[in-house]
């Protein structure tokens, strides 16, 4: 989980934890890219409006890397517009979510993205 606002990104990855998955956070661009290199994880919520490296930025970075292709990334944002929604898919992102996260809304998406891909 990466965002600049540390509750958000502290409450999603409580939540996240005691659904049973193993989690870390990131609070900005560049500590989110050393995250993935280190930690590999298998997937990455990311905030668009990030200090030091934006989301979109986070991404392709990710993108670029062998390991970082199979990743799957959601973009958890505030920005909604379809412009926006074009931007996170161009730069990589597998889905995009509206903040408040709902957990039930991004288990869905979750699966759904899983399920393309494992169809794929």
């Amino acid at each position: 989980m990466v965002d600049d606002n540390w509750d958000s990104a502290t409450s999603l990855a409580m939540l996240l934890k005691l659904a049973g998955n193993e989690t870390h956070t990131a609070y900005d661009g560049l500590e989110a890219v050393e995250a993935a290199t280190t930690f590999r994880p298998d997937v990455v919520l990311l905030d668009l409006g990030l200090p030091k490296l934006s989301g979109y930025e986070v991404a392709r970075k990710i993108r670029e890397q062998p390991w970082g292709k199979e990743m799957v990334l959601v973009a958890v944002t505030g920005w909604g517009q379809d412009e926006d929604r074009q931007k996170s898919k161009a730069a990589g992102f597998d889905g995009h979510v509206l903040k408040p996260v709902e957990q039930a809304a991004l288990t869905r998406l979750l699966a759904e993205i899983t399920t393309a891909r494992s169809a794929g």
